[in-house]
């Protein structure tokens, strides 16, 4: 299949067009929130206290959940509306505690933890992530490790003894190096494959920050001047140079209305041994803000999604946005190709979840107090094929617009619901879903019980996945709390 425009698809390319722009902006705050989104929590939007908000939370016992954050942004909001009484610093009692990865570092190994107490990151979580760095920054430029391709790369390696037909699904991420440490491995790929478009990515950086696209060796060769490829007796106490990771850029993309996009994705992980994960329905794809083109490598409104980059376009209109949630992406793509292959290209994304997961499910510390909410960016090829791009461990929680705002609030929400601080849903630990999150893999694929709607697919889908489909949260939050009319009163 050639690549496709939206002027194709039915309403054509105008239609398609009006549907990237997001929201509009509500209540003025510059942050995306809706005003009075905070006082509101879940009890304006229908649910009573108990089930997303508002009022008191308590724990078994009638004690009040007590949480710590760092952050001040939409998981903040989500933990005061759901009625949770935050600690004071220096506090020590402390239920919940959304930390960041400096204090995993740096208190974790010497903190003893109590039987309820709950903390948002599993010690090692770095393994899936693109940089150690990113997950410690005290650390050198020479310690920055690209673990994600090289845990994936194992498990292909180790499938491939197995089995061809296992290994083959291990097929989704782009060739992928270290650099300098694997710069002679590289640059024998390099040769193989003259004219091959590649991306450069900075292992400690994020926001697209340091980015950049190359087709020849001469436009990455500064490494050959600094002193990691000195011998050790000619160095100097200079550092050395700074990490990137190299990928085989996918010069195909799917385009939408001449615009390349990719799609994040959270997938929720509650346990490695045995390995729980849940995938939440809703997302969003992130679209360039400028046509796509292969002319000039170094634009990067043409060739980077991060909206921390094409919001600083000279066109950029922050009215209009330039994301699309993921019910109307696959809503589109539903109706501008078969069911088959949109479910196809769906199954084919459940793979690389799991995949993923279980490329480091061996080498993650597991612990019962520990969870991990991870953001995957997964991109379409022009034949509807994914590859996965990166996982982020802290994916960004800072709404860009009302509709994002909502998006996050309901994620954060509903996360807070299958972590289960409260204990609703003692004695019910077979549920496969919860608000927006549906359980997808429990020590195995978890087979599907529910009508699949409004996402283009058949009406029985096997696997227990429904990205894209209508997320109607709030009234399956009701029907799993048993929560009649009367209890809303």
């Amino acid at each position: 299949m050639s690549r496709k425009e939206a002027k194709d698809a039915p309403g054509g390319a105008a239609a398609v067009s009006s549907k990237l722009a997001p929201r509009s902006e509500v209540g003025g705050r510059g942050d995306g929130r809706p005003r009075d989104a905070v006082a509101a929590g879940s009890g304006a939007r229908g649910l009573p206290a108990g089930a997303g908000g508002g009022g008191r939370a308590n724990a078994g016992g009638g004690r009040v959940i007590r949480y710590k954050t760092c952050l001040r942004n939409t998981i903040g909001d989500v933990l005061r509306a759901r009625g949770w009484q935050e600690a004071k610093e220096g506090e020590g009692d402390w239920d919940f505690y959304w930390c960041d990865v400096a204090w995993m570092r740096e208190h974790f190994d010497g903190t003893y933890l109590e039987e309820h107490q709950r903390i948002c990151h599993f010690r090692n979580h770095y393994e899936l992530t693109r940089s150690v760095a990113r997950a410690n920054q005290s650390i050198g430029p020479g310690c920055r490790k690209n673990l994600m391709a090289k845990n994936l790369k194992r498990l292909r390696k180790v499938l491939e003894k197995e089995s061809t037909v296992e290994a083959a699904k291990c097929e989704f991420f782009p060739a992928t190096f270290e650099l300098p440490s694997e710069y002679h491995i590289f640059v024998e790929e390099f040769k193989k494959h003259p004219g091959t478009i590649w991306i450069m990515k900075p292992a400690g950086k994020a926001q697209g920050k340091g980015i950049f696209l190359f087709r020849k060796l001469k436009d990455i060769t500064d490494w050959k001047k600094e002193d990691y490829f000195r011998r050790d007796e000619e160095k100097s106490d200079k550092e050395p140079p700074e990490t990137y990771v190299v990928q085989r850029y996918i010069d195909n993309p799917y385009l939408i209305s001449g615009k390349k996009f990719d799609i994040r994705v959270y997938v929720l992980v509650t346990s490695y041994s045995p390995l729980k994960a849940w995938l939440y329905r809703s997302g969003f794809a992130r679209f360039s803000n400028t046509h796509y083109s292969l002319s000039s490598i170094s634009d990067q409104y043409v060739h980077l999604t991060n909206v921390a980059i094409q919001k600083t376009a000279p066109d950029y209109d922050p009215e209009k946005g330039c994301k699309w949630s993921l019910q109307e992406l696959m809503t589109f793509l539903a109706a501008r190709h078969s069911h088959q292959v949109v479910r196809q290209a769906r199954q084919q994304m459940d793979q690389i979840y799991i995949k993923s997961l279980q490329s480091v499910q061996k080498v993650m510390i597991n612990d019962k107090h520990c969870f991990e909410l991870y953001g995957f960016d997964i991109l379409f090829d022009e034949n509807l094929k994914p590859w996965l791009i990166e996982v982020n461990a802290s994916p960004s929680l800072t709404a860009s617009s009302p509709s994002d705002y909502e998006l996050k609030f309901g994620l954060l929400e509903d996360m807070l619901h299958v972590l289960d601080m409260e204990g609703r849903l003692i004695g019910r630990e077979n549920v496969k879903r919860v608000g927006g999150f549906d359980l997808m893999w429990c020590d195995g694929p978890v087979a599907s019980d529910e009508l699949a709607l409004n996402c283009g697919q058949p009406l029985m889908y096997t696997t227990n996945s429904f990205l894209g489909c209508y997320n109607d949260r709030e009234q399956q939050l009701k029907q799993l709390f048993n929560l009649s009319p009367l209890a809303q009163l």
